[in-house]
């Protein structure tokens, strides 16, 4: 009896520190932000008065506008094509170069970003030049983040549609469905939590990223994290910790979202499931 109340608070210890290692520093960055000392580690009491002067910033607010929309874009040109390559890897069982495919889709997983930031500047410079794409600016920011979180949604997407029955695919071609047919009304439903996983996979690392877009990042395309991680050499600004308080509010609202949306997507499918089966009874 000892034993099994000692194992279940070393497990509940573990826990607990587990997530104060990962979400104190993100909480006290929340409290710090309503502070009303110019030290942002300094508590002098409570005050609003740093999201007041952060609405008048208008670099940060425009850093902050520029990541949101690259992250948009990102996310949704990632999801795509991250599908796609996923839909190869697991559906095509045997074709010429599916190793190589495989090794290079998924290659920004484990490669440095500082050697993906330097290589897409310098295919940009070589090539984007003749194909008209400036090798500085929003355009080769998001071409950057598509590049690096293409991988990623891959994974997720792949390891989805491993998972997924193919009888029922099957059983919809044999009542006349096409492929294409088959992969939006029966496909695409099921997969679809992984999709939203992976596009807020893909949206949160494109709106965190520093490395790579330093590299490609113009004058007039400088993003949130770039002017965050600028300001934070001469001091840490408590209208910085405004700006990421806001932004994880943003994040975590996305995220219960899409949360809710897969939990009712999830909820609905079992109801159908367990309709049709009711029907065969």
């Amino acid at each position: 009896m000892n034993s099994t109340l000692g194992q279940r608070i070393l497990r509940w210890s573990v826990l607990v520190l587990g997530f104060a290692f990962l979400y104190l520093p993100i909480l006290l960055l929340i409290v710090y932000s309503f502070n009303s000392s110019r030290l942002a580690t300094v508590w002098a009491g409570f005050s609003v008065k740093w999201y007041g002067e952060l609405l008048r910033d208008r670099q940060i607010l425009d850093a902050a506008w520029v990541s949101l929309r690259i992250a948009f874009w990102t996310a949704s040109a990632a999801t795509v094509i991250g599908t796609l390559g996923a839909m190869v890897m697991t559906r095509f069982r045997r074709f010429p170069g599916k190793t190589v495919f495989g090794a290079l889709i998924t290659a920004p997983l484990v490669m440095p970003e500082v050697i993906i930031g330097l290589s897409i500047l310098l295919m940009l410079v070589s090539v984007g030049a003749a194909m008209g794409i400036p090798s500085k600016g929003m355009v080769a920011i998001w071409i950057a983040h598509v590049t690096l979180t293409v991988s990623f949604v891959t994974v997720v997407v792949s390891s989805r549609l491993q998972e997924l029955d193919k009888s029922l695919e099957e059983a919809a071609m044999d009542l006349g469905a096409n492929r294409l047919k088959v992969f939006f009304l029966i496909t695409l439903p099921i997969i679809a939590p992984a999709l939203v996983s992976g596009w807020l996979l893909a949206f949160t690392l494109s709106l965190d990223d520093v490395v790579i877009a330093s590299f490609v990042a113009g004058p007039d395309s400088t993003t949130l994290p770039i002017k965050v991680f600028s300001s934070v050499r001469l001091g840490v600004s408590p209208k910085i910790n405004a700006i990421a308080t806001l932004m994880i509010m943003a994040v975590s609202i996305a995220a219960v979202i899409g949360w809710w949306l897969m939990f009712r997507e999830d909820q609905r499918r079992q109801r159908d499931m367990q309709m049709a089966l009711q029907d065969n009874g």
